[in-house]
Order: structure tokens, then sequence, then C-alpha cells
């Protein structure tokens, strides 16, 4: 695993011993990014159920401005804080359950990574969505990734699902700020 493009290009990234997390394939990542671009120079980002960092340090690694990584596993949490050392642009790191972050969080936010694990049922998932929600810019994108074979909600307080594209088993789903 690595960082694909910007100033951290090619950097190799660690990842915590075991299965507790499974970091988004660089194939994918990179396809995301290209998704992404307009939202990334300057934006401030949030890397949600963050593992091992890689999508938070691929937005500071093309221009993002401020990245916050929010992880309660503690070796995920190793991995994280050596892969940002390794990198060195910066970013916060944040000790604690998602849900319980949020509650706290300040916006606005205009890229929040959404990775939790496959286990997290999709009910918890619009739970932690809807408290994302406020946080998001008015023309913030939320990008959540999960096992291909679920369908995405069409609306979660107040987000739109805007894209969905699948990768062999996984599938990435965009939210954006509804229209008003």
């Amino acid at each position: 695993m690595r960082i694909i493009s910007g100033s951290a290009r090619s950097r190799r990234l660690v990842g915590p011993p075991g299965q507790t997390t499974r970091p988004m394939t660089d194939r994918v990542r990179e396809a995301l990014f290209s998704s992404i671009l307009a939202w990334i120079p300057d934006g401030v980002v949030l890397d949600l159920y963050a593992g091992t960092g890689s999508m938070g340090l691929e937005a500071l690694s093309r221009g993002a401005a401020a990245a916050t990584f929010v992880e309660r596993d503690r070796a995920a949490l190793a991995a994280l804080r050596s892969n940002l050392e390794t990198v060195g642009l910066g970013g916060q790191v944040v000790a604690d359950d998602v849900d319980r972050y949020l509650l706290r969080a300040k916006g606005p936010i205009d890229v929040a990574f959404v990775d939790p694990p496959y286990a997290v049922a999709l009910p918890s998932l619009v739970e932690t969505m809807t408290k994302l929600s406020p946080l998001l810019a008015h023309d913030g994108i939320a990008i959540v990734h999960r096992r291909s074979g679920e369908d995405p909600p069409e609306s979660i307080a107040g987000l739109v699902l805007a894209d969905e594209r699948r990768y062999g088993s996984a599938v990435l789903w965009r939210y954006a700020k509804e229209k008003t």
C-alpha cells in the first residue's frame, strides 16, 4: 500500500497486523480520487474509521489543507501514527469512537471518508451519516466504502446519493448535500 499521487507519491504505508482493517486497494483509491479531484485542493478532510489513514493521507498529498483521522483500534492507531510520521504532511489523530467524536466535532468539512468495518450494519451506518451531515460544507461530500451487494439509501439526513461505483467486491457511494 502506498500514496498514489501528489507530494508524497510512492511513500509506503504500513498496516496493522491481522485482519481488523481492510485498506482500500490502490486501484480503487486511484479511481476514487480521480472522480473527486475538485473537492481536494485546500479542502478540510475527515477520515472516519481511518485504519491506516490511507484516504486522508492521499488527500493531504494531493493538496488538502487539513485532515483529521478518527480511529479507536489500538493496532490501527499505531500504524496510522507511523504513517503520518512517514508521510510528513501533518494531520490530527483522534483516538475515539466515530459516533462519539461526531457529537463534538466542528465543521465545515469538505470531504468525509466513511469506511467502517463491513460488520457495521447499514442502520448503524445511517446513524453515523446522520451525525456527519450537519458538519459537511454546503458543497461537501461524504464517500462511503462498503461491500458490493448492499443497496445504498437514496438519502440520509439531508444528504443525497450522487454516485455509486463498484470495484470488484467493493462499492463506493458518494453523498452530497441536498439542494434546497
